[in-house]
């Protein structure tokens, strides 16, 4: 790891948490330089919802390579970015009923919230924005501005003027937070401007897994209408299927103002899009623009990708295995009780809240040596966050769950051992 220590800036990350240098991956696995096997509960942040190196994905970028398919293109038109539009169009909005234009930003998510948030304040001619606690929406400027935690937010970075955070739903316990928003909203001394828009998740991954219910998203719906306010749902993480539907605001039966999506829409390339009602769509030619708009191996990935949402076969399979994850969280968060753990998530998004402070690292380190990469969630770290693949197989999902437990009853055992003077 020397060369990374000489050469890599300080702000590196993930590289500490897995100290090992990774060689090659397939599916649910991950392989280090000396061929040791990782079950990746990770999946990239939420980037490879589809695994690693998935076969159909692999076979059309290299037959596009092969034929000297068009690499980079800026916003020109290409064959590539021709049919990701037509199979979006005829997979993901068509059969939802959902009209909206598709504007493609800058390759990563916080080009699409950057995008989207210009464009709520350019519309409305309102400076304001409101977000909420806990919420993360990327570490550019703008997207710094809306994002919660104070790790990220250093007055220093500037750009916190004009942007309210509000409670999310559950933030205070039997406080109703869209009334609390609305009051604040309707009152002109309540030093809360009325906002160009609302940006929300309607999980909150990076923030604790927060998930917000059907009642709160339909109310914040509703609240954007009645003030004239755009709703921006910021599902880069937990879109793309990583809830069980495509978007995660479909089982509320809401239709957001603007929707952002990255990581897994480019099928593990980068790209990212902002999804515009057709009327908000004010832009002059070439006003928001960027070099890596549109990134053609990732249309190819995407459009092969998006062929996993025709029919009912991928959300019956995430049901299928959330319902294990699930049961198998809760059997943990049983099995040690002295830990309080409780369980959080939706899909294959979940996690196990763990009030004891340091010990969430403890079970990702103690995982990671017994041969999975999981990574933790909250501004405390205090959430082991499950993000495995979509595809992932089941006897590989509850062998993985196997590795959490017997490394959470390891640690334990070794604290018993310590209290009672029995280390050696």
């Amino acid at each position: 790891m020397r060369i990374f220590e000489q050469l890599e800036s300080q702000v590196r990350s993930y590289v500490r948490s897995f100290p090992a240098i990774f060689d090659t991956a397939e599916g649910s696995f991950l392989f280090d330089e000396q061929g040791n096997r990782y079950i990746d509960f990770f999946a990239g942040a939420g980037t490879l919802n589809y695994g690693h190196n998935n076969p159909r994905i692999n076979s059309a970028l290299i037959e596009y390579l092969q034929r000297n398919g068009i690499v980079h293109g800026l916003d020109k038109a290409t064959v590539a970015k021709k049919n990701f539009l037509q199979k979006f169009y005829d997979t993901v909005l068509a059969p939802r009923h959902l009209e909206y234009k598709v504007q493609f930003t800058g390759p990563t998510g916080t080009n699409a919230v950057e995008t989207a948030l210009k464009l709520a304040r350019m519309v409305k001619g309102r400076s304001n924005v409101i977000a909420f606690t806990n919420g993360f929406h990327g570490l550019t400027l703008g997207s710094l501005a809306v994002t919660g935690n104070n790790f990220y937010r250093d007055e220093f970075f500037g750009m916190r003027a004009n942007v309210d955070h509000m409670p999310y739903d559950g933030y205070f316990e039997g406080l109703d937070s869209i009334a609390y928003l609305r009051r604040m909203l309707e009152d002109n001394s309540s030093g809360i401007d009325l906002p160009a828009a609302i940006i929300t998740e309607t999980v909150q991954a990076e923030g604790g897994i927060n998930v917000a219910s059907v009642e709160w998203l339909k109310q914040l719906e509703q609240l954007c209408r009645e003030f004239d306010i755009l709703l921006i749902v910021d599902d880069i993480q937990v879109g793309n299927g990583r809830t069980g539907t495509f978007f995660s605001f479909e089982r509320a039966g809401i239709y957001p103002d603007m929707v952002t999506l990255s990581k897994s829409i480019g099928g593990g390339l980068p790209l990212a899009l902002s999804l515009i009602r057709p009327d908000l769509d004010q832009w002059k030619p070439g006003e928001h623009t960027g070099t890596f708009r549109g990134n053609n191996l990732a249309f190819i990935a995407a459009t092969e990708a998006l062929a996993y949402w025709d029919g009912e076969d991928m959300p019956e399979a995430v049901s299928y295995k959330a319902d294990i994850l699930d049961t198998e969280l809760r059997r943990i968060a049983d099995k040690y009780p002295d830990l309080g753990a409780t369980v959080r998530g939706i899909g294959l998004i979940q996690g196990l809240h763990i009030p004891r402070a340091g010990f969430c690292s403890q079970i990702s380190e103690e995982a990671f040596n017994k041969g999975v990469v999981i990574e933790l969630s909250g501004a405390d770290d205090d959430v082991v966050k499950f993000l495995p693949s979509l595809l992932i197989e089941e006897d590989i999902l509850r062998e993985g769950l196997q590795v959490i437990d017997q490394a959470i009853g390891d640690l334990l055992a070794r604290k018993d051992e310590l209290r009672g003077g029995a280390v050696l």
